[in-house]
């Protein structure tokens, strides 16, 4: 089962399941501030769950290359092939034993910033 590493603590992850929800369950502090209470709810549309990923991920989906390319965010084609910036509200669990994540968060409204706030440890 593929582990996830965030905010110090270390969980098992259910292959396929959500990661923001998966986050969010295990009282990870997925969202800066005011974000918690104003991010559109996993739709990816608001960009609040923007984490930084280091693990074997699936291409993004257009929800998040259509996200990530806008303010505040605004990775431009080139940016956002380089970065290991996702939304976790459109990440499913990889399902194989090389599934293992490590999760960061930046600092900044929608996490967007490069400087950490909380990462794996």
């Amino acid at each position: 089962m593929p582990t996830i590493r965030a905010q110090g603590k270390t969980i098992q992850g259910q292959p396929d399941a959500n990661l923001r929800r998966v986050l969010l369950d295990q009282g990870i502090d997925l969202h800066n501030g005011n974000a918690k209470l104003i991010n559109c709810r996993g739709i990816g549309s608001c960009g609040t769950c923007a984490v930084h990923i280091e693990g074997n991920l699936p291409p993004r989906n257009w929800k998040e290359k259509a996200r990530l390319a806008l303010p505040p965010h605004s990775l431009d084609a080139e940016a956002l092939a380089s970065s290991d910036r996702r939304l976790a509200c459109q990440i499913q669990i990889p399902n194989s034993p090389q599934g293992h994540l490590k999760i960061s968060k930046g600092e900044g409204f929608w996490g967007q910033h490069d400087t950490i706030r909380w990462g794996p440890e």
